[in-house]
């Protein structure tokens, strides 16, 4: 198979075979940062196309400097950023639909997360942190990014990355243990 950069430059040339490579090497990856950033399968799905339309828009502007994955989930980390502040989320009022209840978890959190499980209780959990939380949470463990990768893609500093995720566990552990900071269980309005 290709190397990314070897794609870009026949996409440069006008190939559409290679930009059709490049999205399927990149399209599951991709979906799945915004589908646990958002919690909205059919959202995510849409947001993830929107965040190959620009791959293309910009792939011109594309350097090689760096990986093109970190270059490509930046795209997709300042789409969600977008949306986050667009008028639609706002709408919304901010409450995301998964919201639902949360049962006691007798789990340690830094085990489920370095497991990976995608049990709802955690995904329910990551979607009440704050967005700067989530997003260096989902980062870390989920897109397994290391500190510096996910301050130079958050355009933060690394202590800043750091004090971020060491938050957002302490309140993932709260929630987890049976509500929200509080100590209330928030329920779906």
């Amino acid at each position: 198979m290709p190397t990314d950069e070897e794609l870009i430059e026949e996409i440069k040339n006008g190939s559409q075979a290679a930009m059709e490579v490049l999205v399927k090497k990149h399209y599951k990856n991709i979906f799945a940062y915004i589908y646990r950033k958002l919690g909205d399968y059919h959202l995510a799905y849409d947001m993830t196309q929107e965040v190959f339309i620009k791959m293309m828009r910009y792939i011109y502007d594309y350097k090689g400097e760096g990986k093109f994955p970190h270059w490509l989930l930046k795209i997709a980390v300042n789409h969600c950023r977008d949306y986050f502040r667009s008028s639609a989320y706002k709408q919304k009022g901010g409450e995301n639909e998964l919201l639902q209840h949360l049962k006691d978890e007798k789990q340690n959190v830094w085990d489920l997360l370095s497991k990976k499980i995608e049990s709802e209780k955690v995904k329910l959990a990551v979607q009440q942190l704050p967005e700067y939380q989530k997003e260096a949470i989902v980062l870390k463990f989920f897109q397994n990014l290391k500190i510096k990768e996910i301050a130079e893609i958050t355009d933060s500093k690394e202590a800043t990355v750091k004090s971020r995720l060491k938050q957002g566990l302490e309140k993932l552990k709260k929630i987890l243990k049976g509500g929200t900071e509080d100590g209330q269980i928030r329920q779906q309005k």
